[in-house]
């Protein structure tokens, strides 16, 4: 089974969230496509936190109210188990340490905290699933989509 990490941007193309949806046609086609192959679909918090922050600056305020809508009953679907994908845990104060330990440095090269936790999460399944192919789906043109370990 391939485990399948949902990056914000690939989780906006999803959902459809105006001005962050120019993929949204390939995304629901590959999403598609992960669900029928049996991917495991990871959505982490990050995902999650960078995705509502999108929605609130939407500018209409009566599509503002219908994303949120919607986005809120995917996340609800996700934490139910009924979603295609599910949530990531809340990271334990102990991981969080280490990814503040690492984030100066990470900072200087541009990336982002909740980047940063992806590929923290990115490095955990890697390390729990060492005969499954793990990757991060994303359409940022940033170093996320080249996190991909094939077996």
């Amino acid at each position: 089974m391939t485990i399948c990490i949902i990056d914000t941007s690939a989780f906006c193309n999803v959902l459809d969230i105006p001005h962050k949806n120019q993929h949204h046609t390939e995304a629901k086609t590959a999403l598609r496509q992960y669900i029928g192959e049996g991917y495991a679909l990871l959505l982490p918090l990050a995902a999650i936190f960078e995705t509502g922050t999108h929605i609130s600056h939407l500018a209409d305020g009566r599509l503002r109210r219908e994303t949120a809508l919607r986005f809120v009953e995917q996340v609800r679907l996700a934490v139910a188990g009924l979603a295609p994908w599910r949530t990531t845990p809340i990271p334990r104060p102990e991981d969080l340490a280490v990814w503040l330990d690492a984030f100066p440095e990470q900072a200087m090269r541009g990336l982002s905290l909740a980047d940063l936790s992806m590929i923290k999460l990115f490095e955990q399944q890697c390390a729990l699933n060492p005969a499954r192919r793990v990757f991060i789906w994303s359409y940022d043109e940033d170093d996320l989509s080249a996190y991909d370990r094939t077996v």
